[in-house]
Parts: structure tokens; sequence; C-alpha cells
């Protein structure tokens, strides 16, 4: 399933600001620069979404790999800090290394980690799972799981829904869902919030678009793990252990994830123009449309 155009995507997530953090409107502006090269003295941590800033789709933002090698010899600390719950980790960490990134196990952040270290002693009921099956269960092992699918029966018979994947979820299944929890309102944990994600071809439709039209319908308001939620960055900031917040940048292509979560936690942020959401489109004027203000505009990684 895909979306139209970096304009339906952008409305879609202003239509939802109300379930999103909050932040203050910015004073300043932003700073505008090529690379991450012309303001990595300015940091020692690097948080780096992975669409739209180290791949699109199956290949790497030309050129980031080397940056990411840059920075780490520089003696920066990188970190990947990612709304990808619908990979296994192994998987992740596989695959950026196919696209000549060199990233060690801790060094890669997932809503799927955050998600499950949300779980908060709910391990043991019997969840719904919006998930692709080739995709497998690894980290979710010894989690009670059906997934969702043509079959009505499991929607009215789990305890909860796990929302972690949707590139074959349906407007069907969306509907089976709906019904189910407007019937018996249950817990929804949504392990990515995306509404969108950048590919080759346009946007896919990400679980968090289909989160918010389920909450639209039947009330209920679903947990959020992810960007642009603090849970995601409490990992990260766990993992790096005691460092200077105001020389750490969060790299992303999102306004509506990278950029407001990092203002909602305090620390500086980089809208990536010309790669990702953002790629042939204004983000200046999208900038000033959401008053989600970083603090640079870089064109590429």
């Amino acid at each position: 399933m895909k979306m139209t155009s970096a304009e339906a995507a952008f409305d879609a997530y202003e239509a939802v600001r109300h379930r999103l953090p909050s932040v203050e409107v910015a004073n300043g502006g932003y700073q505008r620069a090529e690379t991450l090269a012309e303001i990595a003295d300015r940091f020692d941590v690097f948080l780096l979404d992975a669409f739209g800033v180290l791949n699109i789709g199956e290949a790497a933002i030309p050129g980031t790999p080397e940056r990411v090698k840059a920075l780490k010899a520089a003696g920066k600390r990188v970190l990947v800090v990612s709304n990808a719950a619908g990979f296994p980790h192994s998987a992740l960490l596989e695959k950026y290394s196919r696209l000549g990134y060199e990233f060690a196990p801790d060094e890669v952040v997932t809503s799927r980690v955050t998600l499950l270290e949300g779980l908060n002693g709910r391990q043991d009921m019997h969840w719904g799972l919006m998930a692709t099956r080739s995709t497998g269960l690894r980290d979710l092992e010894g989690l009670h799981l059906t997934y969702l699918e043509e079959d009505p029966e499991p929607y009215d018979k789990v305890d909860g829904v796990l929302m972690i994947g949707s590139a074959v979820w349906t407007e069907e299944r969306q509907s089976l869902l709906e019904a189910a929890l407007a019937k018996r309102p249950r817990p929804v944990l949504v392990g990515n919030p995306d509404i969108v994600a950048p590919r080759e071809t346009g946007f896919s439709v990400e679980p968090g678009h289909f989160a918010h039209r389920l909450a639209d319908k039947t009330g209920i308001i679903p947990e959020f793990f992810g960007k642009p939620f603090s849970n995601i960055y409490d990992i990260a900031f766990e993992r790096l252990g005691e460092v200077d917040r105001s020389r750490v940048l969060m790299v992303g292509d999102s306004l509506h994830t990278d950029i407001l979560g990092a203002r909602h936690v305090g620390i500086s942020s980089a809208l990536i123009s010309h790669y990702g959401f953002f790629a042939g489109q204004d983000a200046e004027a999208a900038v000033s449309a959401a008053g989600i203000v970083p603090d640079f505009i870089v064109e590429r990684p």
C-alpha cells in the first residue's frame, strides 16, 4: 500500500498532532549545511534515522556509509535510532552490513526493542499480531502470538494487539480489527508510529497510519513505541551512558518523528532535505507550516 505524495503524508501527520508529543514553538531559526561534515565538530554523538538517512529502501544513500565511517574515525559515537519494528534486530544488522555500514548490535536502537521493553508484565497476554509472516518472529520468542489475517476468530479472542509491520496489512483486516475492538476494547501497542516511510517509488503506509485510523474509529488510544515518543530515546541514552546532551544530534528526514522527537527530549536535530521524506520538496516551507523547527537543515548526510 502506498501514499501518493509528500503533501498527503504531511497532512496525515498534521491531522494527528493531538496524539503526538507537544513542544514549544521555537524562538530561533535553523542553520543550513550541505553535509554533516560541516557541523560534526559541534557534536559528540550522532543518532541517525535509517530510512531517508542511511538508506532508501534497499539502497544506501550515496556517501553515507563513508560519512558514518568518518564520524566514527573522528571519535564520534553513532547510533541508529529507527522505527523499523517490522524486522528482527539481526535482520537489520545484516541489511546494514550489506549496504556498507558497520554497526555493533547495541548501536542499533529500534522501536521493536522499545515495544518489547514496554510490555511491562504483559508478556503472558495473548496478542494479536499485525506483521509480515516472512520476516519471522525472531526477538518475539516467548510471547503468545497469533497473526491477524483473514480469519475473524482471532480478532475476537486475543487480549490485545501488537502493530509492528503493515507491509501485507489490508483494508479487510483493518475492518475486522476495528469492528472487534469497537465491540470489546483492548490494549493496542504500536511498534512503529510512522505513518509513512520513503521507498524507491513513493511512500509506504506504516503501522502508525492504521493505529491512528483505529483510534479515530474506536476511541481507543494506542500506546506508541518509537519516535517521536521519548521511550526510544530513553533506551538510546541508557546505551550511551553519561553524555553531554547538548552535544547530541538527532539526524532524520521527518519533521513529525525525528525532529519532533528530538525537540521533545531536548536534544539538537538536523533535517535531511534532499533525501527521504522531502526529496524534491520544499522542506523549509514544511518547517514553517508545521512549526516543528530543527536546529539544522542539511542537504544530505
